[in-house]
C-alpha cells in the first residue's frame, strides 16, 4: 500500500470512528456535550464539567484520548483502534474513563 493510500485509509477511519462516537454520544443517556473542531473532538461531562479529548495524530496515524486518568495513544489495527498501553480496544477505553470522570457508568454502545 502507498503512503498516500495509507495515508487515505487512516482519514478515512479516523472520519468514521468520530462520526460513530458522535452518533453514540446523542443516544446516551448520561448528560454530555460534544464539540468537534476538525480533528479534535472535545466531550464535557456536564455534572462535573470535566472533559476528555479525542484527537487525530496524523504524522503518527494514531488515534490520541486524553483525559483525567491519562492520555492514551490508539493505533488502527484492523477491525478497530487499540490502545498502544493498555490493550483496550476503543469503546472499552472510552467506557472506563468517562465513567471514572463522571462517577458512575457510562456506556456508549460504539
Amino acid at each position: 500500500m502507498t503512503q498516500a493510500a495509507s495515508q487515505a485509509s487512516y482519514n478515512a477511519a479516523i472520519e468514521e470512528t468520530l462520526i460513530a462516537i458522535e452518533d453514540a454520544l446523542d443516544n446516551c443517556d448520561v448528560d454530555m456535550d460534544y464539540e468537534r473542531a476538525d480533528a479534535v473532538l472535545t466531550i464535557v461531562l456536564e455534572d462535573n464539567g470535566t472533559q476528555v479529548i479525542l484527537s487525530r495524530q496524523s504524522a503518527v496515524q494514531e488515534l490520541w484520548v486524553a483525559a483525567r486518568s491519562g492520555g492514551y495513544h490508539l493505533s488502527f489495527q484492523n477491525p478497530g483502534w487499540k490502545c498502544n498501553t493498555t490493550g483496550e480496544d476503543l469503546p472499552t477505553l472510552l467506557d472506563r474513563v468517562l465513567t471514572e470522570q463522571q462517577g458512575s457508568s457510562v456506556t456508549l454502545n460504539l
